[in-house]
């Protein structure tokens, strides 16, 4: 699939953070996931740097002009809770998350799952761990993207009452995501995870 990466890109601070949280989840659905120290600090470190980003900002800005959170610590505590928080995909197990879905991917009865993440994509194609054969694509040409953190997250947060596609625009061009929260189990004061979001089309 990828033919050239600078990957220079990835020691950005939201980048280095993010590459370092994948490998922290177990790959089948069905076995619980338990997070070290280290692992739990590894989120809070790309948290907070996400946080730096001005994208982050403008969303908590928001917001909290919304009066959803009244101040930023009470924002990336939900994020965290959101993104990272487990619930139980198989046997009552807690074994996954939105982001363990998301961006790492998941084997549930021989199938990988969510896996929607093009930065855990060219690892593990570059590593020889998958092989893409082809593709159909009716869009506008990729170009470098230089966003400082996954798109995804902004989108979520939108996602928490309903399950929906976002419209929104990247580098001038139009694309929709598809959000979907858990609807089995929640956290806080009935607050649901993330479940899954990808894009779905490039619209015209």
């Amino acid at each position: 699939l990828f033919t050239h990466v600078n990957e220079k890109l990835f020691s950005k601070p939201t980048y280095a953070a993010f590459i370092n949280l994948l490998n922290n989840y177990q790959r089948a659905t069905g076995r619980g996931e338990h997070f070290t120290a280290q692992e739990l600090a590894e989120q809070d470190t790309f948290l907070r740097e996400i946080m730096k980003t001005a994208v982050m900002k403008e969303l908590y800005g928001f917001l909290h002009q919304q009066n959803r959170y009244s101040s930023e610590q009470e924002f990336v505590s939900d994020l965290k809770n959101m993104w990272f928080g487990l619930y139980s995909r198989s046997k009552e197990e807690r074994d996954s998350s939105g982001f363990e879905h998301v961006f790492s991917g998941e084997v549930k009865k021989g199938k990988v799952t969510g896996f929607h993440n093009w930065i855990r994509f060219y690892m593990q194609e570059k590593e020889g761990l998958v092989d893409y054969y082809s593709h159909i694509y009716e869009g506008p040409p990729i170009q470098d993207c230089e966003y400082d953190f996954p798109i995804c997250w902004k989108v979520g947060l939108y996602s928490q009452h309903a399950s929906k596609q976002c419209q929104l625009s990247l580098g001038g061009h139009p694309l929709a995501i598809q959000t979907y929260t858990w609807n089995k189990s929640t956290y806080g004061n009935g607050k649901k995870y993330i479940a899954t979001a990808y894009i779905v089309s490039s619209t015209h």
